[in-house]
């Protein structure tokens, strides 16, 4: 586990970088680490919503769950989901479920248009209870058929988001990630600090960046073991 500054151990992300870049805190700033922290979370996020396909990614540093609710709205199709309560940007929508003007909630099939083989403005062309959505965008949906009654808080989405970042004020606040990717902050930061400032010791460091891009990609291979394929099915109209 490793903690973003630790001036009393010298062992913190912030100190171990400097340490192993040889630099000090003139040569290279405080928020320069911070900045190469925050690249490594968000290669650390981006790699795993391409991988993990059984386990969404979340920072452990969220207060809140990855969940939220909105209205739902008679006759409107599309619902974007651009920012959490928290004002995290939403990255990606991993499931919707519905709740019809009786309080009951049904989960909502994911569909997509390639899969739908008549025009889609025939396709559910009446309101009613949502069967379907298609993701427009990675945090826009498109509702089948659209709704044919408004109801409170009548969408629930689930989703993924942008990580917790650090800023150059953190000192006990660690990486919100597994402890065996905790290593790779101290080390792109101190390669950063070397390509950046032409140290001589940025070949040994970039073999040590090299190893832990390695080990995040085989971190998640070992996550997703579980995962099975599924087969399309089509969709046409039920009218």
């Amino acid at each position: 586990m490793a903690q973003f500054s630790d001036t009393t151990n010298l062992s913190g992300i912030l100190e171990q970088a400097r340490d192993k870049a040889r630099v000090d805190s003139t040569q290279w700033a405080t928020q320069k680490v911070v900045n190469s922290c925050n690249n490594w979370l968000n290669k650390i996020f981006t790699f795993g919503k391409w991988k993990d396909r059984q386990f969404q990614l979340d920072d452990t540093n969220h207060t809140k769950l990855p969940i939220g609710t909105t209205n739902l709205v008679a006759s409107q199709s599309d619902y974007s989901f651009l920012l959490d309560e928290q004002n995290n940007r939403i990255t990606n929508i991993t499931r919707i479920d519905v709740k019809d003007s009786n309080g009951n909630w049904t989960k909502l099939k994911l569909i997509d248009q390639k899969e739908v083989v008549v025009a889609l403005d025939e396709f559910e062309p009446t309101t009613g209870v949502p069967m379907y959505y298609d993701k427009i965008a990675d945090n826009i949906i498109r509702l089948y058929p659209s709704p044919i009654s408004s109801v409170t808080a009548g969408l629930k989405f689930y989703f993924q988001r942008t990580p917790s970042y650090f800023v150059a004020t953190d000192t006990t606040k660690e990486p919100g990630v597994s402890n065996d990717l905790h290593e790779g902050f101290i080390v792109k930061a101190a390669y950063d600090a070397a390509y950046t400032l032409g140290l001589d010791n940025l070949p040994a460091l970039e073999r040590e960046l090299q190893r832990e891009e390695k080990k995040l990609e085989d971190y998640f291979a070992s996550r997703n073991t579980d995962a099975t394929g599924r087969m399309t099915p089509k969709y046409e109209s039920c009218r």
